[in-house]
Parts: C-alpha cells; sequence; structure tokens
C-alpha cells in the first residue's frame, strides 16, 4: 500500500500518495511524457511498452477516484521537487512545484494539462536536479528517473549539443527501447532554432532566474515572498553551488 504524502501549502481537501513505485515501469516513464508533452495516442509497442500495460497505466494516473500520486526530487539544502497527478473528475493536470519545509509556500515550476503553464526549468537547472546531491530518504535517487520526471518543465533557447543524447540515454535507462528512445528524444528536447525563445537571465530584483515567456510562472520570480537569503539558497541549489 502507498504511504500518505502531507504537503501542507497544496490543495485542500486532496488525497496525496507516494509514487515513486511507478518509476520501476517502463510503462509509466513513456506515459509520463506522453500525457505531458508528447501525444498519448502514440502506438506504445514502437517504443516497446505493451500496449494493454500502457493503457492500464494511462488510467491508473488520471484515475479520479484513487488518490493523486506524488513523486519527488529531493536535492540541495532541503528542497523538494513534486510532480503531482492532480486528477478532479472535470480535469486532469499534473502540477511541478518546488517546496521547503521553512517557507510555508511553494514555488510553482509549472503545470501540463488543461491548465497548461510552463516552461519551468532551464536546461542546466534540470541537468542540475537531476544530479544533485540526495539528501532525504524519501524521492527518487536514479539520475535518468530524475531528468524525464522533470523534463516536461523544461523550455530553454540556449541548450547545449549533448541534450538530446543525455535524454536518449534516460529514456533507454527507463525501458523505452533503444532503437527509438533518441527519435522520443529528439521530439521532447525539440530543434532550438537562432534567436528563439524562451531565455533566461537572472536581473538585481532576484538572485533566481526568470523566463521571459509571459506563459511561465517563472516569468516572475520562484517562490515569490521567501526571504532573500532562501531565495539565495534556493538559486545556489538550481545552480549547483553550495
Amino acid at each position: 500500500m502507498a504511504l500518505a504524502v502531507h504537503i501542507p501549502e497544496y490543495l485542500e481537501d486532496c488525497e496525496l500518495v507516494a509514487g515513486e513505485d511507478l518509476a520501476r515501469e517502463p510503462a509509466f516513464w513513456l506515459a509520463h511524457l506522453m500525457l505531458t508533452v508528447g501525444d498519448p495516442s502514440e502506438d506504445p509497442e514502437r517504443y516497446g511498452v505493451d500496449a494493454s500495460v500502457y493503457e492500464e497505466m494511462v488510467e491508473r494516473l488520471g484515475d479520479p477516484e484513487a488518490p493523486w500520486p506524488v513523486l519527488r526530487v529531493p536535492f540541495t539544502g532541503g528542497h523538494t521537487a513534486h510532480v503531482v497527478y492532480a486528477n478532479f473528475h472535470d480535469v486532469n493536470n499534473v502540477d511541478f512545484f518546488v517546496r521547503h519545509p521553512q517557507w510555508g509556500r511553494l514555488g510553482y515550476f509549472g503545470q501540463c494539462g488543461a491548465d497548461e503553464a510552463g516552461p519551468g526549468l532551464s536546461w542546466q537547472e534540470l541537468a542540475i536536479l537531476a544530479q544533485a546531491t540526495q539528501e532525504s530518504s524519501e524521492g527518487l535517487t536514479d539520475v535518468s528517473q530524475r531528468l524525464l520526471l522533470l523534463l516536461p518543465m523544461l523550455g530553454d533557447a540556449d541548450m547545449p549539443t549533448e541534450a538530446r543524447h543525455m535524454v536518449a540515454q534516460a529514456l533507454a535507462h527507463c525501458g523505452i527501447r533503444t532503437d527509438a528512445a533518441d527519435k522520443l528524444a529528439t521530439i521532447l528536447v525539440g530543434e532550438q532554432e537562432p534567436d528563439s525563445e524562451p531565455r533566461w537571465t537572472v536581473t538585481t530584483d532576484s538572485p533566481l532566474a526568470v523566463c521571459s515567456s509571459s506563459y511561465s510562472p517563472r516569468h516572475i520570480p520562484l517562490a515569490l515572498g521567501i526571504t532573500p537569503s532562501q531565495a539565495q539558497a534556493l538559486a545556489d541549489a538550481l545552480n549547483g553551488r553550495g
């Protein structure tokens, strides 16, 4: 039986359960990526995932009668990124946010679904969170799983050439058929064009980078309202300092 998860600052009257056990299944990773940034109607067999298993996973992740699955990525300084499958009877969303027990609020990376908002992470931040030191006994520890879990929040016009290869390796590691992983990674990461958007910059107002996209919750500093020292600690953690 999955353990209950309590997030005081999150939505009231919703039952949350730890969903990290789902990460053992290749069907979860394909469903997670197709439901958030891909095409859910894609044939799962081409990626090495049994169609019936995939369909069961999609139904589980969108079941409004079941507790909402939460997957966590703990990282430096006591911060934790959360991914919640928020399933109401009339709408399904996947929420991405960061929490620290001393804040009293959440910092939203974004959301996939009916109320889409993003991007929420630059490539550098995503890569750092994937590889960050584990500071909690809860949550995902595998680098590839951490990368793919947060990948839907990626949006960056300035990505390194190795980004696609890293995503392809993560897909193969998590059970996606090797000969299909590279093509899927290209779709997920996208082709970057010169002078494209979004871009990430640090201003004099906050040590936390802001996103040029007006659709991103990070068009303003992440977790707005935390103290300056807390903002600096979060910025350090997202940039691999400390």
